[in-house]
């Protein structure tokens, strides 16, 4: 069954982002990670407002909680804090 992540973004040091930007598709590559969608306009109707919003398909939940553990990721990540606010979920699918 595929598991997803869904990610709610403001970037708020883009120079910085690049960073991240640089290093975290190389590990949702490792494990099977598949964009559906990631940036484009959107409407905040409920909740905090983020500017952002990715959603990436794995294979399955296990894969998509692998991936945010992973080293690769983790040193995305590292260069991601303090470029942005996030609000990270991994959930089951259908």
């Amino acid at each position: 069954m595929p598991a997803y992540w869904i990610a709610h973004v403001t970037v708020t040091d883009p120079e910085q982002y690049k960073g991240y930007q640089a290093l975290a598709p190389q590990a949702f590559a490792k494990f099977g990670g598949k964009f559906l969608a990631r940036g484009g306009a959107s409407e905040t109707h409920e909740g905090a407002k983020f500017d952002r919003h990715v959603l990436i398909e794995f294979p399955d939940l296990a894969a998509a909680r692998a991936c945010y553990v992973s080293p690769e990721y983790q040193a995305a990540k590292a260069q991601r804090e303090s470029a942005a606010e996030v609000m990270i979920t991994i959930f089951d699918g259908l």
